[in-house]
């Protein structure tokens, strides 16, 4: 950094993350690959200079080999930039099945991600929990959390709402039972599992892309449609 003359908050403006993250880098943690690349470009200097070790034989094949592209034990774990990251690659498709999405939707980065790819002509189809519906109130009250289940859609709702307005973007509520919360980009997801009794934040996350087998991505993209089929549409 010192060589390209460039600053944390330089860098942190030109990878558009939080110079804390930028900090972070540097104290040893290994970028995200999206924001590996970046700066590898940004500095002109190989991943491989930059971080060794960090794209091994054995990392190569998971990545290639495999749809599952990363694990993380509790969706907390997963780095804001990574949120953001992962929407601004969409070229054709930006989906999400949540009941409340209210950890993303208040991420203003992440509203603004999702304005700019909707408006470059990514077609973003929102889908959250329908207020009356009797599955939001029985999650609800498996995380102990009663109402405040539909409280929390009432505001990710108010937060979406602007998005409602831009072409390509759709907004819908369901009832289902909500197995799995689904984020998609493309041809890959970022899938939030539920479990009984734990909030969605400390649960797992799978990465998932696409590949010539497809039995993973296949699968949630197909309950994603389904569950939008059977939703309504949120009026503006």
């Amino acid at each position: 950094m010192a060589r390209a003359g460039l600053s944390v908050v330089d860098v942190a403006a030109q990878l558009e993350v939080d110079p804390k993250t930028v900090e972070r880098w540097l104290a040893g943690r290994v970028p995200h690959p999206r924001s590996r690349a970046r700066l590898s470009a940004l500095m002109k200097l190989p991943e491989s200079h930059m971080w060794p070790g960090a794209s091994s034989p054995m990392r190569r094949r998971q990545l290639h080999g495999t749809e599952v592209q990363a694990v993380y034990p509790h969706r907390w774990q997963v780095p804001a930039d990574v949120w953001r990251d992962f929407f601004r690659g969409a070229e054709c498709a930006i989906d999400v099945l949540v009941y409340s999405g209210l950890f993303l939707v208040e991420d203003v980065a992440v509203l603004r991600v999702l304005s700019e790819r909707a408006t470059a002509g990514v077609k973003v189809r929102l889908l959250l929990g329908d207020l009356g519906s009797v599955n939001v109130a029985t999650r609800g009250g498996e995380e102990g959390i009663g109402d405040a289940m539909a409280g929390r859609i009432r505001n990710a709702l108010v937060l979406v709402r602007p998005l409602a307005s831009l072409p390509h973007v759709e907004i819908r509520k369901h009832s289902t039972t909500l197995y799995n919360s689904i984020f998609r980009r493309d041809d890959e997801l970022l899938v939030n599992a539920h479990v009984l009794g734990q909030p969605a934040t400390h649960s797992p996350v799978l990465h998932l892309r696409r590949g010539v087998d497809c039995a993973m991505t296949c699968t949630y993209r197909q309950s994603f449609e389904r569950v939008w089929s059977d939703s309504v549409t949120v009026t503006p």
